[in-house]
């Protein structure tokens, strides 16, 4: 069969394993990330749909996270998991206003759970300057809430003078 189809030996000795004359694929068996753990790539989605930032603010907000993200790594795992573009509001569109405004210093403070449940994830962002801080944690109780908010206060840039937190036990 070799000499006949002009293929080396090794083809045919493949050909006669397989069990339908159609071709094999010789991509990988799925999409994933070469450079990016699994975790990480939970990290980078639950941190986009909490945060809801453009694709070019995210990789300022994640890198003292995830030291080796760059733009490319982060478009592609966005890409994967079908988070690459920003919702959409549904239903009548208000008419356009102005943002509302806000004094630098104006923080919110949210948990983000990713990984189905096993990787939890604190959230700061300043409303106005888009100043993000991000800490992956195994466990969101009080402490890390609190350690949360210190180093927060220790790396932002500002003055904060106010603090929003969601409703979760540890905030209060």
């Amino acid at each position: 069969m070799a000499k006949r189809y002009g293929v080396s030996p090794t083809t045919v000795h493949k050909w006669r394993k397989r069990t339908s004359t159609a071709d094999a694929r010789t991509a990988p068996k799925g999409p994933r990330s070469t450079a990016l753990t699994v975790e990480q790539e939970a990290i980078i989605v639950a941190f986009r749909r909490h945060t809801l930032l453009l694709l070019d603010d995210c990789p300022y907000g994640l890198q003292p996270t995830i030291p080796h993200l760059t733009r490319s790594s982060l478009h592609r795992c966005l890409e994967r998991h079908c988070s690459s573009r920003l919702p959409e509001i549904d239903g009548n569109k208000p008419k356009k206003q102005r943002f509302a405004t806000y004094a630098i210093g104006y923080v919110d403070i949210a948990e983000v759970s990713a990984a189905a449940g096993k990787l939890r994830l604190f959230v700061a962002i300043d409303r106005t300057s888009k100043f993000v801080f991000v800490r992956p944690v195994e466990s969101a109780g009080m402490i890390k809430a609190a350690q949360l908010l210190r180093d927060f206060i220790e790396a932002v840039p500002c003055r904060i003078h106010t603090v929003i937190t969601y409703n979760g036990a540890q905030f209060t």
